[in-house]
């Protein structure tokens, strides 16, 4: 049976291919019966979206006590290397704690929401005791934006115990009823407050205007968080100089391989994405491609073809022109290959689009030099990206490439 590029993600190890799923094989067998366990949170909550505005929201921990950071951070993955059976291991130890919500808990939490918001605010592990109403079932949350979610449990009761460590500015700014949601993630952001744990404040209704709080879903404040904090970099970088000559980054991580190009121009930024067979969401079917660009002016509508990668692309991209004082256009190659084959959430993608521009860039005199230079990494034909760039189609045409767009 012939498998399209969605059904992976519309089936979450259902069986409707009418086969094993190899995603679900490598997930930890729990056999877990337990109503009540203590352990550990990462710190990781978990806001769903479906059946919005009333949604599921929770806490994740494992049954164990200590460090336990590394079985939620994609920032700790990408540094230390982790490989997809570890990532999905590390998730595999995790009971989702789960209660029904409305968003607008969030400006009045009840006593669960309140612990939840409390765990949100934790900078380092945080030790809670869950009760649960029926054991963690095998259910898992497969998504392009979130690492694997498995075991959900029904909450009845939890109780911290002991008192979260917290950052000083995060405290602040959840306190802080007057300040724009946007503003305060600028402000966290500025202080070096890593972006999961922006993402989690934003995704507990702890931000911005005391009546406008609400809880967001997690899937949706990873987008938030990467599309707000470019925007603001990029308020800077429109005003740069534009880059001399032709730049090319790439990176590699989890059988996602990248190739950013940077032209001379005024800003804009493309992405296309190659999805080769056997990888993940297309694990049978031929060569599947996304793409989704802007020009100088940005764009209005979500990405919608890429999805929430390319807010993550942009943002590694915003923070290393911020860092030169210049601006450019990009566009941004992905082939994301057959060992890429469960999903472990856009963070692992922001982390190796950021360590792209980590890496040594080489110089070019035009971008086809470029794309040749690309060619010897890349196991595609590059014709594939620059027939179907429409940045490279439009490059030159312009004195300001994208101002017009």
């Amino acid at each position: 049976m012939e498998v399209n590029s969605e059904l992976c993600a519309r089936c979450q190890g259902r069986g409707l291919c009418g086969k094993p799923c190899r995603i679900l094989a490598k997930f930890p067998v729990l056999g877990r019966k337990k109503l009540h366990f203590s352990g550990s949170s990462p710190p990781e909550i978990f806001i769903g979206r479906h059946n919005y505005p009333e949604i599921n929201s929770g806490i994740l921990a494992p049954e164990e006590y200590g460090n336990t950071e590394s079985l939620s951070l994609p920032e700790i993955w990408h540094q230390e290397n982790f490989t997809i059976e570890q990532i999905i291991n590390s998730r595999g130890k995790m009971i989702y704690a789960r209660f029904k919500s409305r968003i607008s808990d969030a400006r009045n939490p009840g006593k669960l929401a309140s612990i939840m918001q409390e765990i949100s605010l934790a900078s380092k592990p945080v030790s809670t005791e869950f009760f649960l109403k029926k054991p963690a079932s095998l259910n898992i949350n497969l998504s392009r934006e979130t690492p694997i979610i498995g075991n959900p449990a029904p909450l009845k009761s939890a109780r911290l115990e002991e008192n979260p460590k917290t950052d000083k500015k995060a405290e602040y700014l959840a306190s802080d009823t007057d300040t724009k949601a946007s503003q305060a993630l600028v402000e966290l952001y500025n202080s070096g407050i890593q972006t999961s744990n922006i993402i989690k404040l934003l995704s507990a209704g702890m931000l911005g205007i005391k009546f406008k709080r609400k809880f967001v879903p997690t899937r949706w404040s990873i987008t938030a968080t990467d599309d707000t904090l470019s925007k603001f970099l990029l308020e800077k970088i429109r005003y740069y100089p534009e880059i001399s000559e032709f730049l090319l980054f790439n990176s590699e991580y989890l059988g996602n391989h990248y190739e950013f190009l940077l032209l001379p121009s005024s800003f804009s930024f493309e992405v296309i994405e190659a999805k080769m067979t056997g990888s993940v969401w297309n694990p049978e079917g031929e060569l599947y491609l996304a793409q989704d660009y802007e020009g100088f002016k940005g764009r209005k509508d979500y990405a919608e073809n890429v999805t929430g990668a390319y807010y993550s692309n942009r943002l590694a991209l915003c923070e290393f022109l911020e860092k030169i004082k210049k601006q450019s256009g990009c566009l941004v190659m992905r082939e994301c290959r057959p060992e890429y084959y469960a999903p472990c959430g856009v963070g692992i993608l922001r982390e190796a689009s950021r360590q792209a521009f980590k890496n040594q860039g080489e110089k070019f005199s035009t971008w086809q030099e470029a794309l040749q230079a690309a060619q010897k990494r890349m196991r595609l034909p590059v014709s594939i990206f620059q027939n179907k760039s429409w940045l490279l189609k439009n490059f030159g045409k312009q004195t300001r490439l994208g101002r017009w767009f």
